[in-house]
C-alpha cells in the first residue's frame, strides 16, 4: 500500500493525503468501505497531465479512526470544503466514487465548494442506497462489532467480493480488507456503516438541478450495490449532465473495468480543457 505523505488536522481529526504530478488540479474521492488506495493506479496514470490530490476520509484508510469522532456524510462534506481551502484549490476537477459522490455534492451545494468539472462514478446520491448486508449491520452494529476477528474478516471479505462483477484477485481483496482489521479497523468498519444515513442525500436531492458545473456520470452496468437506474435518475436531475454505462463492471468499476474507466475519465477530463 502506498503511504499518503501529508496530513491535515481538522476538528481533532487527522486527514492523510498526497499530491502527485503537475498540471491542472484534480481531486479523487473514495467511498465506503474503500480508501484512496482504490484510486491509486488511476492517480498514477493521470499524474503526467494533472496535479492529482488523493485523501482518506476520517474513519477510513490511513486517516484517524477515533471512536469519538463522527464520520457521517455531513461531517465529510464539510471537511472536504475545508480541505479544498487548505489546498488553495478554487475550481479543481473532481472525480468521485460511491460515498465520495455525496461528499462532493454536499460540499458543493451546502458549503460553497466549486469545481471545474465533476465526474460521478457509481455514486451514493439518491435513496435508496445500501446493500442488504449494509442494512443488517446498521440494525445490529453493536453485535457485529464484537465478532471474533476471523469471523469479522470472513464477513467483510464476502461483503466486498459482492461489489465486484468479475471477481477480485487476492491482492486486490487484501488491499480493500486490511484497513478494516485489527483493534482500530474492525470497530471503525461498523461505525462508519452505522452513521451512513440516507437523510444526508435526501436533504440535498432537491438542489441537484442547481448544479451548473460540467458533470459526467459513469456507472457499471452490473452494479448490484447501487443499480444503474440511479444513474439515469441522477442524470435527469443535473442539468446538462452526460452519462456513460460501462458494460461488464459492477460497483467496483476501478477493478472490474480499469481500462474502460481510465479511458472514460481521461476523455471527460480532456474535453474540459
Amino acid at each position: 500500500m502506498h503511504t499518503l505523505r501529508e496530513t491535515f488536522e481538522w476538528n481533532g481529526r487527522t486527514v492523510a493525503w498526497d499530491r502527485l504530478g503537475s498540471g491542472p488540479a484534480l481531486v479523487l474521492l473514495h467511498g465506503t468501505p474503500w480508501s484512496s488506495a482504490l484510486w491509486r493506479p488511476l492517480a498514477d496514470a493521470l499524474s503526467s497531465r494533472f496535479t492529482v490530490h488523493l485523501w482518506d476520509m476520517p474513519g477510513y484508510g490511513q486517516s484517524s479512526k477515533d471512536a469519538a469522532h463522527a464520520v457521517d456524510l455531513g461531517v465529510q462534506g464539510e471537511l472536504f470544503a475545508a480541505l479544498l481551502q487548505e489546498w488553495r484549490l478554487d475550481r479543481p476537477h473532481v472525480v468521485a466514487h460511491d460515498f465520495g459522490g455525496a461528499v462532493a455534492l454536499r460540499a458543493g451545494t451546502l458549503h460553497g465548494a466549486r469545481y471545474r468539472s465533476l465526474c460521478l462514478v457509481d455514486v451514493v446520491a439518491l435513496s435508496p442506497w445500501g446493500s442488504p448486508f449494509f442494512t443488517l449491520v446498521q440494525q445490529h452494529t453493536d453485535v457485529f462489532a464484537q465478532l471474533p476477528p476471523a469471523v469479522h474478516r470472513g464477513a467483510i471479505e464476502a461483503y466486498i467480493r459482492g461489489a465486484s462483477h468479475r471477481g477480485l484477485r487476492d491482492d486486490d481483496l487484501a488491499m480493500l480488507v486490511e484497513p478494516w482489521t485489527g483493534s482500530l479497523g474492525q470497530p471503525a468498519f461498523y461505525r462508519q456503516i452505522a452513521e451512513a444515513e440516507e437523510r444526508y442525500t435526501d436533504e440535498i436531492e432537491h438542489l441537484y438541478p442547481t448544479i451548473d458545473e460540467p458533470t459526467h456520470i459513469v456507472w457499471g452496468a452490473d452494479d448490484t450495490w447501487i443499480p444503474v437506474d440511479r444513474a439515469r435518475r441522477l442524470q435527469s436531475l443535473i442539468p446538462g449532465s452526460s452519462l456513460s454505462i460501462v458494460e461488464g463492471a459492477g460497483h467496483l468499476i476501478q477493478l472490474d473495468a480499469p481500462t474502460a474507466l481510465s479511458v472514460e475519465v481521461s476523455r471527460w477530463l480532456d474535453a474540459q480543457d
